[in-house]
């Protein structure tokens, strides 16, 4: 059944002015290498061309299932809104090469007074496609054949290991080549916050270095970082959602996914080249013997690589390039893999000196203060949360942290409530000097506040110590729902321990843990009791005003 143009389509077709002209149309399937990539391989393409003029008046990819509709839908904007330099108008012929395409327009054009003929040729449209197809055949592949399968294979048992969970973007392995113009490959892994998941594999710790310091100082702006991100000299993997899988625009971290649902992307960064998804023969084979060895260093190595520490390891191993069966099978070569743990030490106190002079910046003279309460303990700009740790992940702080006061807790409920502060390390070990000069910490509450001025009412985060001082860590409005939901649930833990509580202090202000610190990241854990305002002692406090 053919559907006919409304009245008012039909009439506003009528006043365009009509050309003595004939057009070309046609859909035809894309091949693997049309312009338009992979991503539309299997699509189709609808095109319609003025043969007077020698014109592309408008052109659409759609779906193989679509129906005839489209091929009108992309006509009426050749006619309407056609590509520049064309004017809108009417033809006063159309010629097609296939006959469901002839009399499903004859249908629908009735009353334009277009003639719409069949011909077994469009020869306009068949020297675009052979342009399209030598133009797409001009592209490399975005691997070399002999490496496609290896290298994705490669991709899949890094993604398997998963190196994200035991090292940092900071704490960088060598790949020692001396191959393939590379003297060495410096590795460094995106994936622990969560959020991208990647191996880059830096030609120089030099460009690796001005990266991470760009990075570090340039945080919020998006231009300046688009900028450092193309002076890199690497060549990456990193790991996508496949295309098909859709979120519905949601954020889903791809651990949670399973192997099918996930698809490894190779390239190549270069100051003059910028980003190229495409890898030549000699960066797959770099790439390919980086990531075997690293696979290999992971998987021999990998209880040492999870410890507190990051140490200093050393191995040497043989491996053999991938060949074609028409090929001899290449000789081994030898890559000695290597921690750097003194690189590593460096750019984490770049990332710790770029954070302390950035909260040493902040202009503090608007930050309210309460009478009563100290409010030095804790740094401006730290990362603070309400929330609970697992009791396993409780007795791990126990025997991993550097500094701990250890309770007496019921092990009871979902864990102990908590209060975790993320600062950079050195305000995390002043702050933790700090609770140990004072003697340990009593206990933590929460006490109402009040402004007289703006009318707002509060409920104050206070940390109590064992020699009686009391330090502000949060204000909270005391209306706010978020908190409101986080306080009861502090309540009801508090019951279930008993009376018990903790304080977290961790490290990665700035680092890829922000917001998530990993238990190396944990500095002390102070176990203490939950203290009621009444167990205060200091009832309502008043925001006071600044003295100049």
């Amino acid at each position: 059944m053919t559907t006919s143009l409304n009245s008012s389509t039909r009439r506003r077709l009528q006043k365009l002015n009509q050309i003595p002209c004939v057009w070309e149309g046609d859909r035809r399937t894309l091949s693997a290498s049309s312009p338009r990539g992979d991503t539309e391989a299997g699509s189709e393409c609808i095109l319609w061309v003025d043969g007077s003029q020698g014109v592309v008046r408008a052109m659409d990819v759609v779906a193989t299932d679509s129906g005839p509709e489209v091929v009108v839908r992309t006509l009426l904007r050749a006619m309407e809104h056609p590509n520049s330099p064309a004017k809108p108008a009417r033809p006063q012929k159309i010629v097609v090469r296939d006959r469901e395409i002839q009399f499903y327009l004859r249908g629908v054009l009735q009353e334009l007074d277009i003639a719409i003929d069949y011909v077994p040729d469009l020869p306009l449209i068949d020297e675009l496609y052979r342009g399209f197809e030598e133009f797409g055949e001009a592209h490399p592949p975005e691997l070399p054949p002999q490496y496609a399968t290896a290298l994705k294979k490669k991709a899949f048992e890094i993604w398997q290991a998963a190196p994200w969970e035991l090292l940092e973007e900071h704490q960088i392995i060598a790949v020692k080549l001396n191959h393939f113009d590379i003297e060495t490959l410096y590795i460094s892994v995106m994936g622990m916050l969560g959020m991208e998941y990647g191996i880059l594999l830096y030609r120089s710790a030099e460009s690796l270095q001005r990266f991470r310091a760009k990075v570090l100082i340039e945080e919020d702006a998006t231009e300046q970082l688009e900028e450092a991100f193309l002076k890199q000299d690497c060549l990456f993997l990193t790991f996508e959602r496949s295309e098909e899988m859709d979120s519905g625009g949601e954020f889903v971290d791809l651990a949670d996914l399973p192997l099918s649902e996930i698809e490894p992307s190779f390239g190549n960064i270069h100051p003059l080249e910028g980003l190229r998804s495409v890898l030549y023969e000699e960066e797959a084979s770099a790439v390919f013997v980086a990531l075997e060895a690293l696979n290999r260093f992971l998987r021999n190595e990998r209880r040492q690589l999870g410890g507190k520490t990051f140490p200093e390891i050393s191995r040497n191993y043989r491996i053999t390039l991938p060949s074609s069966q028409s090929e001899k099978k290449s000789q081994p070569l030898s890559v000695t893999v290597s921690t750097l743990p003194n690189l590593a030490t460096e750019l984490e106190e770049m990332a710790d000196a770029v954070a302390t002079e950035a909260i040493e910046a902040e202009d503090l003279d608007d930050m309210p203060l309460f009478q009563s309460l100290r409010d030095d303990l804790i740094p401006e700009d730290s990362f603070l949360s309400l929330g609970v740790v697992s009791w396993e992940m409780v007795q791990q702080l126990r025997q991993k942290v550097t500094h701990q006061q250890v309770g007496k807790p019921t092990e009871a409920g979902d864990g102990l409530p908590v209060i975790l502060i993320q600062t950079s390390r050195p305000k995390a070990k002043e702050a933790i000097d700090l609770i140990l000069s004072a003697g340990g910490l009593r206990g933590i509450g929460f006490n109402p506040g009040a402004d007289p001025f703006g009318g707002d009412r509060y409920d104050l985060g206070v940390l109590q110590t064992n020699n009686g001082e009391l330090f502000l860590f949060g204000e909270f409005l005391e209306d706010d729902p978020v908190h409101v939901v986080a306080r009861k649930k502090w309540n009801d833990r508090c019951k279930h321990t008993k009376g018990y509580c903790g304080l977290i202090v961790a490290r990665g202000l700035m680092g890829a843990s922000r917001g998530q610190p990993q238990m190396k990241d944990m500095m002390a854990l102070f176990e203490a009791r939950s203290l009621s305002s009444k167990d205060l002692g200091i009832g309502m406090l008043q925001l006071m005003p600044q003295l100049e």
